[in-house]
């Protein structure tokens, strides 16, 4: 194994503890009851690909449905830089679901004490946990050179998170109403400079 995968897996599975925190919140929210979940396939599919596209980068690791840097020597760079943005976009979305704080979940969903966040990353993007996730991932694939990661990202993982994204704004604009649209109206969807 290079120095590139031991630095990606020991900050994989890094930035997993820390996610972790965040994720058993998750399973006690469950069980409260929700004010609405909307009923669509954006509620388990985006998360299923996002832990499918996971264990591949696990496997990149090992070698496994990856390009060799023997073969292919002049990727030397775009691995590092890959490297790079998956360290930084690991731990951007890592600030993001904390900065969630109890408003946090893996579902489409207001809870009863559901809090509009603003504030933190949420003061520029709507949606910087899914950027995160999307950027992470897409360093992941080029520091391993794992393709069998990269096309799941770009077809999949991209257009579901956007979609997602969306479907969470109607609901939020549902509930908070004016709130909403003036925070929008100051904010950027998913990139910056992009509404």
């Amino acid at each position: 194994m290079d120095p590139i995968n031991i630095l990606l897996a020991i900050n994989l599975a890094a930035s997993l503890s820390a996610n972790a925190t965040a994720a058993k919140k998750d399973i006690k929210q469950a069980l409260i009851k929700a004010e609405f979940r909307p009923k669509t396939y954006l509620q388990k599919i985006p998360p299923n690909i996002a832990a499918l596209i996971l264990i591949l980068q696990i496997l990149a690791v090992f070698g496994i449905w990856t390009l060799s840097t023997q073969d292919f020597p002049v990727l030397g760079g775009f691995r590092i830089a890959g490297l790079a943005v998956f360290i930084i976009f690991s731990w951007i979305q890592v600030k993001a679901f904390k900065s969630l704080g109890k408003s946090y979940s893996q579902e489409i969903v207001i809870l009863k004490e559901h809090k509009l966040i603003t504030t933190g990353l949420y003061k520029f993007i709507r949606h910087p946990q899914y950027l995160a996730q999307i950027l992470s991932d897409l360093g992941a694939a080029f520091a391993l050179l794992g393709y069998a990661i990269l096309p799941l990202v770009i077809l999949l993982e991209i257009p579901l998170f956007i979609l997602r994204a969306k479907k969470e704004e109607k609901l939020l604009l549902k509930y908070y109403g004016e709130e909403y649209v003036q925070y929008k109206n100051r904010s950027w969807f998913f990139i910056p400079f992009i509404a």
